[in-house]
């Protein structure tokens, strides 16, 4: 990645580093038929990725009996800059939506992703997302190198759940997922390899109730 105008290598950990495309693919058909297990019948599932391993998910999901609903493209305003200059800047993350089954119905809570102003507000949401990564204030915590940013999460959770429904997040790393969903009501699961990231998400996620017990505090008072 760029940082400073310079080019810089940047280690995730062996989590990031691909063991073949056989072993990954198998990789991939083995958590999401884990999740596939555990999904409630009209629930759904998000799953981002670059390239690198988009395609195999997306064959995975429909290997499986998924319905992909949606392929959604995350566009990271203000990308790293391409130093190499053989080839145009990586600024685009796959998201795909995915069901159980073609007759599942799911969530989607089309009037509150109506109003939300992108592209405009009172416009149908386009598959178009111009979500900024987070900056240094998400990452006031510590940093995770894969780090979602809240506003992406925010959305997700708002359009594809009701409140008091559980949230599952098998590689949740630094805890966004959980930040929004308990921002928005929801009940939330994490699990992650790295304790680094999961003391990193607890303390998010803590400070987050406490910010909403804090508002209601302050209300009723």
């Amino acid at each position: 990645t760029c940082q400073g105008g310079k080019m810089v290598k940047v280690d995730k950990g062996k989590w990031d580093q691909s063991q073949s495309f056989e072993n990954d693919h198998e990789f991939n058909m083995t958590w999401i038929r884990e999740c596939q297990r555990v999904l409630k019948p009209n629930g759904t599932i998000f799953i981002s990725g670059t390239m690198h391993n988009i395609y195999s998910v997306g064959f995975a999901l429909q290997s499986l009996g998924f319905k992909i609903i949606n392929d959604i493209a995350w566009f990271k305003v203000n990308p790293p800059p391409n130093l190499a200059c053989r080839y145009f800047t990586h600024s685009t993350e796959t998201i795909l939506w995915a069901k159980k089954g073609e007759k599942a119905k799911h969530v989607f809570n089309y009037d509150v992703m109506k109003a939300m102003p992108d592209p405009a507000p009172n416009k149908q949401m386009l598959s178009l997302w111009r979500i900024t990564p987070p900056g240094t204030n998400e990452k006031r915590y510590g940093k995770h190198p894969t780090q979602k940013p809240e506003a992406l999460m925010d959305r997700i959770v708002q359009a594809a759940t009701n409140v008091g429904d559980l949230v599952l997040d098998p590689f949740c790393g630094s805890g966004t997922t959980g930040v929004a969903a308990v921002r928005h009501g929801r009940r939330f699961i994490g699990f992650d390899l790295d304790q680094k990231y999961l003391d990193v998400a607890k303390k998010r996620i803590l400070d987050e109730k406490n910010l909403l017990t804090s508002g209601v505090t302050k209300k009723a008072a």
